[in-house]
């Protein structure tokens, strides 16, 4: 069993993630770098990668076996996904959230609601998927981070536990950063507006010249806030219509 544990005394809002997976190496993957991975080292999240098929009974051990009722693939199996549930201790578990593409859409929204929890336990699938019995008797909430199938559901689980993280106190150096994103209560609901830095003129390759908005260096802050909503809610518009909704 492949587990990091992490001691979270310091951390101001310490979240904890129990992963069940067959591929633990898979963890912290990508979250082991950048703004997460010191977050990691300072204790503000934390992680344990549990590997399912330590669990399985038989010598061969077995996490997987054919439907009821035919169809191609193999299904996991409840009995063992169950002992790797009941391997951490209740009050440890938190929500219950299984990776799935014929679950809700992932949201911002949704995002901050997990992210204020001490603890999350997420299920990675693989093969077909999983036996039913056990998402019904454990409470599984399903997530889907898009609608499209990937091969199993250990990086969905990192881009949803990324969302989570960089929402942690300590983890991002300005707030206002995460008030005005794409999504955020901050922006209304809207896709962010453009980003522009030095230098005020740029010539790219091909010798053609590009310039900052002149109201990016105007210097009226009023008027560069309403520039970006504008811009805000042109690209929504564009963009996901569904969100002016």
């Amino acid at each position: 069993m492949n587990e990091n544990h992490q001691n979270n005394k310091n951390a101001e809002k310490p979240l904890h993630f129990n992963i069940l997976t067959l591929f633990p190496d898979m963890f912290p993957g990508s979250l082991g770098h950048s703004l997460s991975g010191r977050a990691l080292e300072h204790n503000i999240w934390s992680y344990d990668a549990l590997n399912i098929r330590d669990f399985a009974t038989d010598k061969h051990k077995t996490v997987d076996d054919t439907p009821f009722g035919g169809g191609a693939g193999l299904v996991m199996r409840a009995d063992v996904i169950d002992k790797a549930i009941n391997h951490i201790p209740n009050p440890k578990r938190g929500k219950m959230i299984y990776m799935s593409p014929r679950g809700m859409p992932l949201t911002q929204r949704k995002i901050e609601d997990l992210s204020s929890q001490s603890h999350l336990t997420i299920l990675c699938g693989r093969y077909e998927g999983v036996d039913q019995r056990v998402l019904d008797a454990h409470e599984f909430e399903e997530i889907s981070i898009g609608d499209y199938v990937l091969s199993g559901g250990e990086p969905a689980a990192l881009i949803m536990m990324d969302a989570c993280i960089r929402l942690l106190d300590g983890v991002m150096g300005n707030k206002e950063t995460v008030s005005e994103e794409s999504f955020s209560l901050g922006s209304e609901g809207l896709l962010e507006y453009p980003h522009y830095t030095k230098p005020a003129l740029w010539q790219d390759g091909n010798g053609a010249e590009h310039v900052v908005p002149d109201i990016l260096t105007s210097g009226n802050r009023g008027k560069v806030k309403e520039w970006r909503k504008n811009q805000s809610i042109e690209l929504t518009k564009l963009r996901r219509p569904d969100l002016l909704k």
